[in-house]
């Protein structure tokens, strides 16, 4: 068990769980629909197999690639610590319960939940033919917010479409960020990346005025969505820790990528979430 939660690095399912969570309770909080416990669980359980077999598939399809990179052959396949074929396995397992979960939630949801999938699950390939692979990443994860909102609404909405918006630039920004630390090896590989693209220094650009988009966005949604202050402090924290994680990695200095891309989203994610569903338990 450890090593499979090893495998999907289960603790990276902080980024996208608070914005599914932001997603459902737009619908039950601001929006009226009724809240179910059991939905809730439904939802979160919905998010885990999803993202485990989007992770799981992810090592599966880059196992020659992790194998002949110093920083990833320590990975669970490569290093053999799990077979291949047990990963697959687990894939299809997750694949499975994921749309079974999705059948129960309602009809909707599990007619999307094939597409949501290839869209998890596609991304591993992305790298082998376009640089713009991050945001098929943050697409991924931007599904999180609108598939929670259709959890419990069976209708789409603007405002939660927006909140994917800002997850999908979000995503993709910071996962520039960490694909630096593999500019040599994908350009020696024939692989695609922002900053095997256009280099570091200019990566780190790129990155930078995405995430500015992300802050407008941010603050668009509190106009649209009539947020109270609240949100508005969640908002400034977020877009502060954006600024700041840019701050920490510099072209020629690179060792604290992970401090960058793991702690500071992720606990940009949990307080800009915490902010958000105060503000709406609290003050509508």
């Amino acid at each position: 068990m450890k090593r499979y939660l090893s495998l999907i690095k289960f603790s990276h399912t902080i980024f996208a769980l608070p914005f599914a969570l932001i997603g459902f309770f737009l619908a039950t909080l601001k929006h009226g629909y009724t809240f179910e416990w059991a939905k809730l669980v439904l939802v979160i359980l919905c998010m885990v197999f999803a993202r485990s077999a989007a992770m799981a598939f992810n090592r599966y399809a880059d196992r020659k690639i992790d194998a002949d990179n110093e920083r990833t052959k320590v990975r669970e396949i490569p290093a053999g610590k799990i077979k291949a074929s047990s990963v697959l396995t687990f894939v299809i397992i997750n694949s499975i319960a994921f749309c079974i979960t999705a059948y129960f939630i309602n009809r909707i949801c599990f007619f999307l939940s094939p597409v949501a999938l290839l869209v998890v699950l596609g991304y591993s390939y992305t790298k082998r033919f376009t640089s713009l692979a991050h945001f098929v990443l943050g697409l991924g994860l931007s599904l999180a917010p609108i598939g929670a909102y259709l959890a419990v609404s069976a209708e789409f909405n603007l405002l939660p479409i927006l909140f994917s918006c800002a997850v999908f630039f979000w995503v993709g920004g910071f996962d520039i960020i960490y694909a630096l630390q593999d500019e040599v090896f994908d350009k020696q590989h024939n692989l695609f990346s922002i900053p095997s693209w256009l280099g570091k220094r200019k990566a780190l650009v790129f990155s930078m005025l995405v995430h500015l988009f992300v802050a407008v966005i941010v603050l668009l949604i509190g106009v649209y969505g009539n947020f109270q202050w609240f949100y508005l402090a969640g908002a400034i924290i977020f877009i502060g820790l954006l600024v700041y994680q840019h701050t920490l990695v510099k072209p020629n200095d690179l060792s604290k990528v992970n401090l960058a891309f793991f702690t500071t989203n992720g606990i940009a994610s949990v307080v800009f979430a915490t902010f958000v569903l105060t503000d709406m338990l609290l003050l509508h």
